[in-house]
């Protein structure tokens, strides 16, 4: 037998195993919080799965554009192709109702990556656990030394990120970070690993204010294509981790899909769908999306969003927009300055600045760790600051008052 056939037998056979040794990745591990009360997951999936966007047409957008309040159905017509045709309408619409819940406001922040340990198996993730890249941990000095640097700039709002490590990054190790970010900022964000709601509650007890979960695609089936091994391999605990964040007492909590990695009107769907149910069931919950595509990472620089091009994420950004008109919106360096800059005021309300998705490279001149993914807006806070003030717009670091 040849040797190159010899090869690929073997290749197929190791492949085969890798996937025999594969965890089940719609069952729950141990230790993992089952919200057994909960039907949002399911609600979800049945709205997605049912979701047929080749069958609206031109009336059923404008039917949409036509009413206040709108329905599940309505924001279906908006996310379908049908809806090209009429983007002028829909920006000029989602203009209105963004002045009308959010004023003038433009709002500011920026991430911290405080550690890039991960144990999950992500295909397009520059994280990933089999990915070779410069790992690193800051401590808790080198936490206060990159908040305090990020404080000088006059930002009041810091979103706090992990690569996936409960190892490397346990609950309190993030706990600790949450207190240092409290002497610093108004506002502290998390972007880590999904926990169980005592967790959450901790997190909260330690400063932590609000949650975002990107749950990369609701395709269950593609999902367990993307995720090959770790802990975010299982689907359900992360589509429910939202829920539990509000059940630990965080004020508020932020959705979003990877568009890209799957179809994204039904992924864009399904994420607003996710939204507006758990709305419905936490009124009091501060709701917001967040609109990233996907990005080259480390070791991958071909990567790029299928079909989903920047005609089609002002069409999602603007039906979120119409559909929950009080949910804020980020727009994310992932976008180019250019596109960041037209979106602010139509549709999204916070924008980040002075932002970097390397390991402690806010302190320091050179990062200690690599960075999760490329940027495509790399301002600092001053010159996004200029560029809100230039479109008639004003930028705000905190609109909130602890008492």
């Amino acid at each position: 037998m040849p040797r190159e056939m010899n090869e690929s037998i073997l290749n197929d056979e190791i492949r085969q195993d890798m996937k025999k040794d594969r965890i089940d990745h719609m069952k729950y591990l141990p230790g993992m919080e089952v919200l057994e009360d909960s039907t949002i997951m399911q609600q979800v999936l049945e709205a997605m799965n049912g979701y047929d966007y080749d069958r609206y047409t031109a009336p059923d957008v404008r039917r949409a554009l036509g009413k206040t309040d709108l329905e599940p159905e309505d924001f279906a017509a908006l996310l379908s192709p049908a809806a090209d045709k009429y983007l002028e309408e829909m920006a000029e619409k989602a203009t209105l109702e963004t002045r009308k819940h959010f004023g003038n406001s433009v709002y500011l922040f920026t991430p911290l990556y405080i550690s890039n340990y991960c144990e999950n198996y992500c295909i397009y993730c520059g994280f990933n656990c089999h990915n070779k890249i410069k790992r690193a941990k800051l401590d808790a000095e080198g936490i206060e030394k990159e908040m305090a640097a990020i404080a000088k700039s006059g930002l009041e709002e810091i979103l706090i990120l992990t690569g996936e490590s409960r190892h490397m990054s346990d609950v309190t190790y993030i706990g600790e970070a949450c207190k240092i970010a409290r002497k610093y900022f108004k506002n502290v964000g998390l972007e880590v690993y999904p926990m169980n709601s005592d967790e959450y509650a901790y997190l909260h007890e330690c400063g932590a204010d609000y949650v975002t979960v990107f749950q990369e695609t609701y395709n269950s089936d593609k999902y367990e294509t993307l995720h090959l091994a770790g802990h975010k391999r299982i689907f359900p605990y992360r589509l429910n981790a939202q829920e539990r964040a509000l059940k630990g007492g965080m004020r508020g909590v932020a959705f979003a899909a990877l568009l890209g990695l799957d179809d994204f009107r039904k992924d864009a769907f399904a994420t607003g769908m996710h939204a507006y149910l758990l709305q419905r069931k936490y009124p009091h919950a501060e709701i917001s999306f967040s609109c990233p595509r996907l990005r080259p990472i480390v070791n991958n620089d071909k990567i790029n969003p299928m079909d989903v091009h920047e005609r089609q994420l002002l069409q999602v950004m603007m039906a979120y927009r119409l559909f929950m008109p009080y949910a804020g919106m980020t727009i994310s360096t992932r976008e180019r300055e250019g596109f960041r800059d037209h979106v602010i005021g139509l549709a999204a309300t916070k924008i980040s600045a002075g932002v970097s998705t390397g390991i402690g490279s806010h302190g320091e001149e050179e990062a200690k760790g690599d960075d999760q993914f490329e940027i495509n807006d790399g301002r600092n806070v001053e010159q996004v600051v200029a560029a809100i003030r230039s479109r008639g717009l004003q930028p705000v670091m905190n609109d909130y008052v602890f008492v």
